[in-house]
């Protein structure tokens, strides 16, 4: 082919692509909306920084701008009592706290928080979940609420009394001024104890200025974490429950509206906060007790705490007549007590 030709047919076919190209309908590439989602804790900032924190910036990376959680502490968008009805109202997407605080609508929710002497240690809660069936009477209770979608339960720290007073014997408990979760408070009332209730961020402050006598909350990780530990002085060894029950709730449009991926991604967020706190308080509770230099450890003995132990039993029967259900889990834990009893160290000792 003549040099001239090939630079005539060339010049005819860029012509015809660029037509091609001009000809072409314009077409913009839909750009994708992230998701966003708010979320509260019951947890103030310090102890935030522990039990969800970490989880959810690990969400947010692993979504890759199709999904956003914005993270709140307690009482920041909506005083704690109110947490579950803002979330059925959809007023924030999804929240972690106890059933029990909350005022979950739902008979179940007594179980959650601190049921006294329900578990030992904390992998007592997920074994009972996961392996007892509690995770199935969950999502039936749940499924009763329009609304709310709860996900996933998991364990904390012991509840422990960190007191300005010592206790060394069960008449001691008799006055004190304790902030506690409502069922845990109600049970103690019978030794005396008087629950207190009021806002997260004001407990120290109560503390210090004498409104209240101390906590009955958490276990002793907590009291240092948060600084409850610097306005108290004495710390009493005996548990009234090995391990703190809470769960996730989400509104339900809210996660019906998310992909299965994001829902997955979710829902292996939480297992990974489960995951931290199981080791962070194992640690932290023994951590300490040893070397935490703040609060003096005092214990009532184990034959005088029996009376203690065998109330809580008492209380368990009083709960099963409140509904079928309830007995069904108190049959559990019954259950649940006597396989840990028999199986002996180092389950139960």
């Amino acid at each position: 082919m003549k040099r001239r030709d090939f630079i005539k047919k060339a010049g005819i076919g860029t012509a015809a692509v660029a037509a091609t190209a001009v000809n072409a309908p314009y077409v913009i590439a839909k750009k994708k909306t992230t998701i966003k989602w708010r979320m509260q804790t019951y947890a103030g900032p310090a102890l935030a920084a522990h039990v969800i924190k970490p989880s959810i910036d690990a969400f947010n990376k692993a979504a890759n701008g199709e999904m956003v959680i914005e993270l709140y502490n307690a009482d920041q968008l909506v005083p704690h009592g109110e947490l579950f009805r803002a979330v059925q109202r959809g007023t924030i997407d999804a929240c972690q706290s106890d059933d029990d605080s909350i005022a979950a609508p739902v008979d179940v929710a007594v179980f959650a928080a601190y049921f006294p002497f329900a578990s030992r240690y904390s992998l007592d809660v997920p074994a009972l979940f996961h392996w007892y069936g509690l995770d199935k009477i969950w999502e039936e209770a749940y499924a009763e609420v329009d609304g709310v979608t709860w996900l996933s339960a998991g364990a904390w720290d012991p509840c422990n009394f960190a007191t300005s007073k010592p206790i060394r014997h069960v008449s001691d408990l008799k006055g004190l001024r304790m902030y506690m979760f409502p069922t845990g408070g109600r049970f103690m009332r019978q030794f005396g104890v008087v629950p207190m209730s009021l806002p997260y961020e004001d407990v120290q402050m109560a503390i210090q200025t004498g409104e209240l006598d101390g906590v009955a909350w958490s276990g002793i990780t907590e009291d240092y974490t948060v600084g409850w530990a610097d306005v108290t002085k004495y710390y009493l060894t005996n548990p009234i429950s090995g391990a703190w029950a809470g769960s996730y709730f989400v509104h339900t449009a809210s996660w019906e509206a998310l992909p299965e991926h994001l829902k997955t991604l979710f829902k292996l967020s939480i297992d990974s906060s489960h995951y931290y706190r199981l080791h962070w308080y194992w640690w932290g509770e023994a951590h300490y007790r040893t070397k935490g230099g703040k609060l003096k450890l005092t214990s009532i003995p184990k034959e005088e705490w029996k009376q203690v132990e065998d109330a809580a039993l008492k209380f368990w029967d009083e709960i099963a007549a409140k509904s079928p259900r309830n007995a069904k889990v108190v049959k559990i834990l019954k259950e649940y007590a006597k396989t840990m009893k028999e199986a002996g160290p180092p389950y139960r000792y």
